[in-house]
């Protein structure tokens, strides 16, 4: 037995729930901070930032899962489903800061940011998108959509994953090191999936 098999056997045996409480545990850093002054001067944009990375950060999680396998034969496919909803969870806190407690409701400002703002309206595409996905991310939406349909539907993640690292890039605009990290990391990840899809396409016979 390879050390892949073995740890591939083990993975069987682990639950799958323990996620959903590990995922929760940035959050409940983050209202810790919030409540003792550890968010710094401005806590509302700092709140905002934060989210909005972790939500990130469980994209880019969520991508990494079909390499890990491919590269060292380890399936962590298991899990993806509860990484997709964590970080769409964050997604939607990310947006409910923003909502309220940076503009506070002014719909007006709101709709403009919206339109006139590229780094929003680039948000508000990938936030749209992430909403299908977690909707129908559970078995009962494969059965009725059919897993070729809903395989289509959840290609979506990789439109969302670049357009929250550009949407990352553009919010921060003097474009320093970690958002260019972001960028490159989901670039790296989205090229090998084009790379694999072609790989498949020319060992299928004529």
């Amino acid at each position: 037995m390879t050390l892949a098999q073995d740890i591939n056997g083990r993975l069987r045996r682990v639950p799958t729930w323990p996620l959903y409480p590990l995922g929760l545990l940035p959050f409940a850093w983050m209202t810790w901070e919030a409540f003792t002054g550890g968010l710094g001067v401005d806590p509302v944009l700092e709140l905002e930032h934060e989210v909005g990375l972790w939500a990130l950060k469980f994209i880019v999680a969520g991508l990494c899962v079909t390499p890990i396998r491919k590269l060292t034969k380890v399936s962590l496919i298991k899990f993806r489903r509860q990484i997709g909803l964590i970080a769409f969870f964050y997604v939607v806190l990310h947006f409910l800061v923003w909502l309220f407690l940076d503009l506070q409701l002014r719909w007006g400002e709101i709709g403009s940011a919206i339109l006139k703002r590229p780094f929003i309206t680039i948000g508000m595409l990938a936030f749209a998108m992430m909403i299908p996905l977690a909707v129908t991310s559970n078995n009962l939406s494969i059965r009725r959509l059919g897993a070729a349909a809903w395989g289509r539907l959840h290609k979506l993640t990789y439109a969302v994953a670049a357009l929250g690292a550009v949407h990352y890039l553009l919010v921060v605009k003097s474009w320093p090191r970690e958002p260019m990290v972001y960028l490159a990391i989901v670039a790296v990840l989205l090229a090998a999936r084009v790379v694999w899809a072609r790989q498949r396409l020319s060992a299928r016979p004529a």
